[in-house]
C-alpha cells in the first residue's frame, strides 16, 4: 500500500502541500476512472488528512481534477501560463538558479509562476536525480548544473512565442 506523503498542488494562486494526494491519484489511475469519478474518490481521502477551508472545496476539487487530467495526459500546461519549478535543497546553487530565472524573466518581459521545491519526495516523484534542477511547464530543462541567464531566457522566449 502507498504511504501518504505530501504532494504539492496549485489551488488558485496558492501552492499547497496535500498529504495523501499521491495515494488517491495512484488509486484512481489504477482503476482507470474518468475525471469526475477520480475526484469523487480522491477528495474525501485528501480532506480527511488535510485542512480544507470552508468554501474552498470546489477550488480543491478543480485542482485535483486538473492534476488527474495532467497525469492521464488529457491536459497539458496552459501555454498562456508559464510555471517554473526550481528543485533543490535550498543551497547556494539552488538559490542562484532562482535568481537567474528572475533575471531572465525581467530581461524577456515575461511573467511566470516560480515555485521552489525543497521536498525530497517531490523531487524524486519528478524523476530528478541531480540538483539543482529547473523545470519549465513540466519539462525538465537542466539538472545538476547551473544554466546561464541567457539559456533560461532562450527557453522562456521559446515557450512564450
Amino acid at each position: 500500500m502507498d504511504s501518504a506523503t505530501q504532494r504539492i498542488l496549485k489551488i488558485g494562486q496558492a501552492t499547497i502541500g496535500l498529504i495523501g494526494l499521491d495515494v488517491g491519484l495512484n488509486q484512481a489511475l489504477a482503476k482507470e476512472l474518468n475525471t469526475d469519478e477520480a475526484v469523487d474518490l480522491i477528495f474525501p481521502l485528501v480532506s480527511r488528512q488535510n485542512y480544507i477551508p470552508a468554501g474552498m472545496e470546489s477550488q480543491y476539487k478543480e485542482a485535483i481534477a486538473k492534476e488527474y487530467r495532467r497525469m492521464t495526459g488529457e491536459e497539458t500546461e496552459d501555454s498562456e501560463d508559464i510555471t517554473i519549478r526550481v528543485f533543490g535543497s535550498g543551497c547556494v546553487s539552488c538559490n542562484a538558479i532562482r535568481e537567474r530565472v528572475i533575471d531572465a524573466l525581467m530581461r524577456a518581459g515575461i511573467k511566470a509562476d516560480i515555485e521552489q521545491i525543497y521536498d525530497l519526495d517531490e523531487i524524486g516523484r519528478q524523476g530528478i536525480t541531480a540538483t539543482p534542477a529547473l523545470m519549465i511547464n513540466g519539462e525538465l530543462k537542466i539538472a545538476g548544473i547551473q544554466p546561464t541567464v541567457a539559456q533560461i531566457e532562450a527557453w522562456l522566449r521559446e515557450i512564450h512565442s
